[in-house]
């Protein structure tokens, strides 16, 4: 299974009011493991960035003025999310805006990313924690996501910290505490609040010895009378 968590960042908070994308991130899940791979790109906007925003994601104009227009890497983003189901935060917030990119391109044309799967993890998270604030920093920090810079937002960072508190809040959660040859607790070993699809956790393989290799095979041959 292959999921794609995708966040943007925009120069406001409408895009009605010809606001425009200047940052997308995508990071990839392959059956709920993150791998390398990655989409990220900066976007020239062609406009002013609003004040509150700039307050939020810390991307100027001035920066941004030399960057790709969204036409120029829209084939290059499709073909990186594909089918994938997409996780998203807030959707509609992050779709209505890929959808106003995309009809500025044609107009006559409906947005390719349509026909994919999307999950809201704002969705889920408001039935997991009902009547609780669900933002992306609230959740990061009730799962104990705290080893990213959140000083500012951005793009890819968040779609990163999203993937974590995804597979947190769809994989259950995990208390791992292995002990030393001394009964003491090992705190290198010690897994808090994981998910055990997390690519961290540690899968520990048992094997069956002899004698219940035999006694499996005698129970195999009684059962199915052979």
């Amino acid at each position: 299974m292959r999921e794609v968590i995708l966040d943007t960042e925009t120069t406001g908070l409408k895009p009605e009011d010809g606001n425009r994308v200047i940052e997308i991130g995508c990071i990839e899940l392959i059956d709920r493991h993150l791998t390398e791979n990655t989409f990220h790109c900066y976007l020239n906007p062609d406009r002013d960035i609003e004040g509150g925003a700039f307050k939020v994601h810390g991307l100027s104009r001035s920066f941004l003025s030399d960057k790709q227009r969204f036409p120029d890497i829209r084939h290059e983003l499709l073909d990186f999310i594909g089918d994938a189901t997409m996780v998203i935060h807030n959707a509609p917030f992050d779709l209505a805006f890929l959808d106003a990119e995309f009809l500025r391109i044609d107009k006559s044309k409906k947005n390719p990313l349509l026909k994919n799967k999307v999950i809201d993890s704002l969705v889920l998270a408001r039935k997991l924690h009902p009547g609780q604030r669900n933002s992306l920093d609230a959740l990061s920090k009730r799962y104990e996501i705290n080893s990213y810079d959140r000083s500012l937002h951005g793009a890819l960072l968040d779609a990163r910290i999203l993937a974590d508190v995804y597979l947190r809040m769809t994989g259950g959660q995990v208390n791992l505490s292995l002990s030393s040859s001394d009964g003491s607790a090992r705190d290198e070993e010690r897994s808090h609040d994981m998910s055990p699809y997390s690519p961290k956790a540690k899968l520990i393989l048992k094997r069956a010895s002899e004698s219940e290799v035999g006694l499996h095979e005698k129970w195999n041959k009684s059962y199915l009378k052979i």
